[in-house]
């Protein structure tokens, strides 16, 4: 009889690891699910009034390794894609989940057309100051999240006012690209459906400034003393804000878009104008109109929040 039941444990124990080895050759074998992928690009203004186009051409993007579908050579302005305006680069069938790695390809020699260069600063009188970084490949390293729908946009910011310096010293405008890793810092990835937006209106009666700049910050990063100063080896200014806005237009307007959902504050800052240069001149005391807390403005997706100011006065630092 032991023996009956120890033969029997062993038929029934070798039936299990069978049928336990079947199930996980068929979970190797089902292929995940994967969702229609968009990549688009936007961009944050650059501060020189002299600036009249910022072209770069990319040649290959790749997520993870892998290249786009329907991407071929392009070259556009990255300065026009501003205030949620972007421009469509491609589509990959991405599985859900959490990705950090896209790598953008330039060409700094050619654009799309085969005409030099590639990647350029075009001034307001039409000549073309050529940009290169040390590497043609731009390593983005921020992380975005691809959901179970196929309406995902991941938004590429091409940060200009981060990404692009100019010479100083020189009698002649003379721009380039920062340092690799100044450029990959400055370029932030996120899904627009998990993104709000902030937009409103500067009332500035004193005319304290010659341009309005607002940048928002996570709640609790902005340091005065830090971010007024340039930072790094390219002196960036501002250069831990997320994302910033020029005001302009009839009614003094600005928008803060593709904020991913956190807690934000917004920093208003004033720029004076020295033949076609802007430069920073104080951080602004303003006050809201709608009564909303500007130090911790909570944003979730798909939100669109109005924060109109009044200019008061200049912060001293």
């Amino acid at each position: 009889m032991k023996t009956l039941l120890k033969n029997l444990g062993i038929i029934f124990g070798t039936m299990l690891l069978i049928v336990s080895c079947s199930d996980n050759n068929e979970n190797d074998n089902v292929e995940k699910e994967s969702y229609q992928t968009t990549l688009k690009m936007t961009d944050a203004p650059i501060d020189n009034a002299n600036v009249e186009a910022v072209f770069i051409t990319v040649s290959d993007v790749k997520v993870d390794g892998n290249s786009i579908e329907g991407f071929s050579k392009t070259t556009f302005d990255l300065s026009a894609l501003v205030n949620g305006q972007t421009k469509t680069l491609g589509n990959l069938q991405m599985e859900a989940g959490t990705y950090s790695n896209i790598e953008l390809v330039l060409d700094y020699a050619n654009d799309m057309n085969g005409n030099s260069p590639g990647c350029y600063v075009e001034m307001a009188d039409g000549t073309k100051d050529r940009i290169e970084a040390s590497s043609n490949t731009v390593d983005i390293t921020d992380s975005f999240e691809v959901f179970a729908t196929n309406t995902n946009e991941i938004i590429i910011d091409f940060d200009l006012r981060k990404t692009i310096k100019e010479e100083q010293g020189t009698l002649e405008s003379d721009f380039d690209f920062v340092t690799l890793s100044e450029l990959s810092a400055g370029i932030r990835t996120v899904n627009k459906e998990a993104t709000g937006e902030i937009s409103g209106t500067v009332n500035d009666s004193q005319d304290t400034s010659d341009k309005i700049v607002v940048y928002a910050y996570e709640k609790g990063t902005y340091n005065a003393e830090v971010e007024t100063r340039g930072q790094g080896e390219s002196s960036i200014r501002f250069a831990n804000a997320v994302t910033s806005a020029e005001v302009g237009g009839i009614n003094n307007s600005y928008s803060l878009n593709f904020l991913a959902e956190g807690e934000y504050e917004l920093i208003f800052a004033s720029y004076t104008q020295d033949g076609t240069e802007f430069y920073f001149n104080s951080q602004l005391e303003v006050e809201s109109i709608t009564g909303l807390d500007l130090g911790a403005i909570n944003i979730t997706s798909a939100l669109q929040l109005s924060a109109n100011v009044t200019v008061t006065g200049t912060a001293s630092l």
